[in-house]
């Protein structure tokens, strides 16, 4: 390894990840509940004028409402994607180079289980983001964390990992 280590080490590291991930789905939880209490059977609140509003929005399908009524299906593949989640997140090395890769599947599994916990408790996604200027579909919170973290997982694989940063990392996945 080319680089050290963090010097938190790996049971320092996981901690965080989970105090994190946890911060995360309670943020996210707790706008939702804000969003039914402030929003559900009430007009938008239409925040700048003709661009965006907050919009109760319940969604029973997935990102931008596709596949409708899919509920079983989400919850398996979201146990799917967690499982896999939290294997890379266990296996990826504990240096400051993957410190950030890290963090990014923290979003993502929080992002996940943000959603997850609505399609088990209510059979929908409580949405209520809605830039209405370019008639963007209704989101959340948790729709944020993944989306934000495809976009600075792309950040990281073309601007900072480098082809032996990769090969490390998928050396690691592999158990090697």
């Amino acid at each position: 390894m080319s680089e050290k280590k963090t010097g938190m080490g790996k049971p320092k590291s996981v901690l965080l990840g989970v105090i994190g991930f946890v911060i995360l789905v309670l943020a996210d939880q707790w706008t939702k509940k804000l969003a039914v209490l402030h929003l559900k059977d009430q007009d938008p609140i239409e925040l700048v004028k003709n661009v965006f509003e907050l919009y109760y929005l319940e969604n029973r399908g997935a990102a931008f409402g596709i596949f409708q009524g899919k509920r079983v299906v989400f919850l398996i593949i979201t146990v799917i994607i967690l499982a896999v989640l939290a294997y890379c997140f266990w296996r990826i090395p504990y240096t400051r180079k993957f410190a950030m890769l890290r963090g990014i599947l923290v979003l993502i599994a929080a992002g996940a289980v943000g959603n997850f916990i609505d399609r088990m408790c209510n059979g929908y996604v409580v949405d209520f983001f809605y830039f209405k200027a370019i008639n963007f579909p209704i989101f959340n919170v948790a729709d944020i964390y993944v989306t934000c973290s495809a976009v600075f997982l792309a950040i990281l694989l073309i601007f900072r990992y480098k082809e032996e940063d990769l090969n490390e990392l998928l050396k690691s996945l592999k158990g090697k």
